[in-house]
C-alpha cells in the first residue's frame, strides 16, 4: 500500500467531509427552519433558487467525498481497524440515500409551494444526514490522528 497516497487522499477527504459537516449544521439549524418564514408568494422562487444554488456547492463536494471514500477503503492500511473504513462508507451511504430518497423528493414537493408537512419532514429527516456526517467527521478525525 502506498502510505503517502493514502495520507494525501485522507487529507482531501477529511477537508471535504468537514466542509460538509459545517454546511449541514448550518442548513439544519439555520437555513431549513427559515423556510417557514419565507412568504408564500415568494416561496416557490426561494425554493427554486435554494435548490439550484445549493446543488452547485454541495454536488461537487459530495462527489469528491464519495470518490475519496471509495479510494480510502481500497487503500485502507492494516494498522487501522478494517471495519472502520466500511463504517465510514456505510455512513456516507446513509447520507446519499437520505439525500436521494428523502430530501430531493421533499424539495420537489416544496418547489410547488410551501407545504408545512413537507417542511417538517425535511427538517426532521435531515437529522439523519446531519448526524451521519458529524459521526463521519469525528471518526475521520481519529483516523487522521492515528495516521499522521
Amino acid at each position: 500500500m502506498n502510505e503517502g497516497l493514502f495520507k494525501g487522499i485522507l487529507l482531501l477527504h477529511f477537508a471535504a467531509t468537514w466542509f460538509l459537516v459545517g454546511l449541514i449544521w448550518m442548513v439544519q439549524v439555520v437555513h431549513y427552519p427559515l423556510f417557514a418564514r419565507v412568504g408564500s408568494a415568494e416561496f416557490v422562487g426561494y425554493e427554486t433558487a435554494h435548490a439550484s444554488l445549493i446543488s452547485l456547492l454541495v454536488g461537487p463536494l459530495m462527489l469528491l467525498e464519495l470518490l475519496t471514500a471509495i479510494a480510502l477503503v481500497s487503500l485502507w492500511p492494516s494498522s487501522l481497524p478494517g471495519w472502520l473504513g466500511w463504517l465510514l462508507l456505510a455512513l456516507l451511504g446513509a447520507v446519499w440515500l437520505t439525500t436521494l430518497l428523502v430530501s430531493v423528493p421533499l424539495h420537489a414537493r416544496l418547489a410547488a409551494g410551501f407545504d408545512a408537512e413537507a417542511h417538517a419532514l425535511l427538517v426532521g429527516s435531515n437529522w439523519i444526514r446531519t448526524l451521519a456526517w458529524t459521526a463521519r467527521g469525528l471518526l475521520l478525525g481519529w483516523v487522521l490522528y492515528r495516521t499522521l
